[in-house]
């Protein structure tokens, strides 16, 4: 069984979702803080965004969906594909969890992408790698490829249930893996902000 999550399954730990805040977060405008281009212009407020954000996590709990999430690994094998960058599904038990857009509780080397580092503290201008290159968030931005897709897809190829839990389907490309679904195999979408008509997106 795989199960692609989304905000809304953090959202109800008290994490803001970039839908529910009309396209801010925290006030900022998010192609300043999570694009490239806004990196390159000013990294100070880039980590200065992410060392809040990491601080909200850490201040965080798992809600009773996380939990639900690692009981089905009572009876299937279970893999669980997130949008989110938060550790919430880890903290909650979940054996197998693959983090499309990277980690907020990671740092990487801004010369050599391979070089990842596990953080819990503020991230800082000076703060470089084992080669010396500064550290910027291990997050995926806006404009940027997903390292990880091509693993999800190869989970979701041969699976037996997909579930989608907090999320509309519309970010892509993580959207796109319900294509790489047997067709054979049931399709569940978890979203109260759904109308039940029978379909299912994508």
């Amino acid at each position: 069984m795989a199960v692609l999550t989304g905000a809304g399954i953090s959202a109800e730990s008290g994490i803001r979702t970039f839908r529910d805040s009309g396209g801010l977060w925290e006030g900022y405008d998010v192609m300043k803080v999570a694009s490239p281009e806004g990196w390159a212009s000013d990294p100070a407020l880039v980590l200065d965004f992410y060392n809040k954000r990491r601080a909200d996590v850490l201040n965080a709990e798992p809600n009773k969906g996380h939990i639900v999430l690692t009981q089905l690994e009572e009876h299937f094998e279970t893999i669980i594909i997130t949008q989110n960058v938060d550790d919430l599904h880890e903290r909650a038990g979940s054996s197998n969890v693959l983090h499309l857009h990277g980690s907020l509780l990671e740092s990487r080397s801004t010369l050599d992408d391979n070089l990842i580092y596990t953080i819990k503290e503020d991230l800082q201008i000076g703060d470089v790698c084992s080669l010396g290159s500064q550290l910027r968030p291990n997050i995926v931005w806006f404009g940027e490829m997903v390292p990880l897709l091509d693993s999800a897809i190869q989970m979701v190829e041969n699976i037996d249930y997909f579930i989608v839990v907090g999320t509309s389907l519309s970010v892509y490309p993580a959207a796109s893996l319900i294509e790489f679904v047997p067709n054979k195999s049931p399709k569940f979408i978890i979203d109260p902000n759904l109308e039940d008509d029978g379909s299912f997106p994508g």
